[in-house]
């Protein structure tokens, strides 16, 4: 007996077929452009793009080497790094060591330097095959700390660049989930867990950024619709959508 499909049900099995073939570059690129989709001020992929360069050139992760790169683009023509990374580098220039100059930052917002930049920038490492999958979570804290000490900014960039990470390697989505919540502490791994556990919100705390971007996440099925769910909720707030093209990028590519 012959069987011809309708035009809904080849499109489905045709996108099934996509969805085998998407390769770890693919998943890698996808990141990267979905990153650059998703950002709609420019900020977070500078900086990101900034921390890109300085691993691929050295074939390595240097702290110094990625600051002078941030430092050196915030004196050319810096914009939209929030006010902590920008204290933090006023402060650089000024002749402070790094470890300083987050530190009186740090004190000077009263112990609230938990923002999303570090989250929105750091997404780069999980594209990088030279960096191991167990180092990958310190390194995003540590990268984070050049600007941001609350721990909560740390966690939160950690979550994202090990849940790119698995689904670049083709992990599933709710595996990658509980693989990385088992890394992460605090409120960052219960935005990871229970996302809808309250309504989401526009605002820049970095563990309520990835909250949101998580329940977008999870509620689509695909690239497109997902970070245009976020945008349509974010509005001019650049925050949950930038995760959330990344994210979805190295979890469906980006066509």
């Amino acid at each position: 007996m012959i069987c011809f499909m309708n035009t809904p049900l080849r499109r489905f099995f045709s996108f099934l077929g996509q969805r085998r073939s998407l390769s770890v570059e693919d998943r890698r690129a996808g990141l990267w452009r979905g990153l650059c989709l998703a950002d709609k001020n420019g900020g977070p992929t500078q900086m990101a793009l900034r921390l890109k360069l300085s691993l691929e050139s050295l074939g390595r992760f240097c702290l110094d080497d990625i600051l002078a790169r941030y430092h050196s683009w915030w004196l050319a023509e810096g914009f939209d790094t929030g006010p902590t990374a920008a204290g933090v580098f006023e402060l650089v220039q000024h002749g402070l060591s790094r470890e300083e100059a987050a530190r009186q930052i740090h004190e000077e917002s009263g112990g609230t330097s938990a923002g999303c930049n570090p989250a929105h920038r750091a997404s780069p490492l999980a594209m990088m095959d030279f960096l191991s999958l167990h180092d990958l979570g310190d390194l995003a804290r540590q990268e984070a700390r050049l600007t941001h000490l609350h721990p909560d900014a740390g966690e939160t960039s950690a979550a994202v660049v090990l849940l790119c990470r698995h689904l670049i390697d083709g992990t599933a989505w709710t595996e990658a989930l509980q693989s990385v919540a088992a890394q992460v502490r605090g409120p960052a791994r219960q935005a990871l867990l229970n996302p809808n556990a309250r309504p989401i919100e526009r605002g820049g705390h970095a563990p309520e950024v990835l909250r949101t971007a998580i329940s977008f996440l999870s509620a689509n099925r695909h690239f497109a619709s997902a970070l245009q769910a976020s945008l349509d909720f974010a509005g001019p707030a650049n925050y949950s959508p930038v995760l959330v093209g990344a994210i979805a990028g190295a979890r469906w590519g980006t066509s």
